[in-house]
């Protein structure tokens, strides 16, 4: 059996390096898992803080999941500014692997607009940027939080790095549940009291 090992992490253009910094730093130094970078292209990507990230891989080419654990989408300016099909055909194809999605910020406007949100529990910036969005229905299922978890997705609205975090840790268990406890409370409350 091939192990769930490897976390991608899905960038676009002016991606927010700050989203996924928690968890992408924690997954790949401190646990088995690896983190690696997916694009629509190889082209390296620039995020909003001017921070140049290489792509590993391209999503075109990428079609054996097997090794995959977890995909993590930051936000950025560019998901409402493009609609990236080809993404959205990569994340059916992940969901039908029944793979965990991790999307905070402008990544669950982009799920929304897609359908994928559509009958899961969730959140986002909005629930009015997401009624603004074609493909979305699912506003009975949308939950004004920070964070929400629900069948294989992990949405989370944009100030919201440090419980996004926390929960991706949770579903990838990269630690003890006190030890993952402790690192929750100290990033969002302080080590020093």
């Amino acid at each position: 059996m091939i192990e769930k090992n490897k976390v991608l992490l899905l960038l676009t253009d002016k991606w927010c390096d700050w989203e996924a910094s928690y968890a992408t730093a924690v997954v790949n130094s401190f646990s088995t898992y690896t983190v690696k970078t997916i694009g629509i292209d190889k082209a390296p990507k620039i995020s909003m803080g001017n921070l140049v990230a290489g792509i590993d891989y391209c999503i075109a080419d990428y079609t054996d999941l097997s090794d995959v654990a977890m995909i993590i989408l930051p936000g950025g300016l560019s998901w409402e500014e493009r609609d990236y099909p080809e993404i959205a055909e990569f994340i059916k194809t992940v969901v039908q692997a029944d793979i965990p999605i991790a999307a905070i910020c402008g990544a669950t406007t982009f799920l929304c607009r897609y359908g994928f949100l559509n009958n899961v529990k969730h959140t986002g910036d909005s629930l009015e940027l997401f009624e603004s969005q074609q493909g979305y229905c699912g506003q009975k299922l949308y939950i004004a939080a920070q964070v929400v978890v629900d069948n294989g997705f992990i949405t989370a609205n944009e100030t919201a790095a440090v419980e996004f975090a926390y929960e991706i840790f949770k579903i990838l268990k990269v630690d003890s549940d006190d030890e993952m406890a402790q690192w929750y409370d100290n990033f969002k409350n302080g080590a020093i009291r």
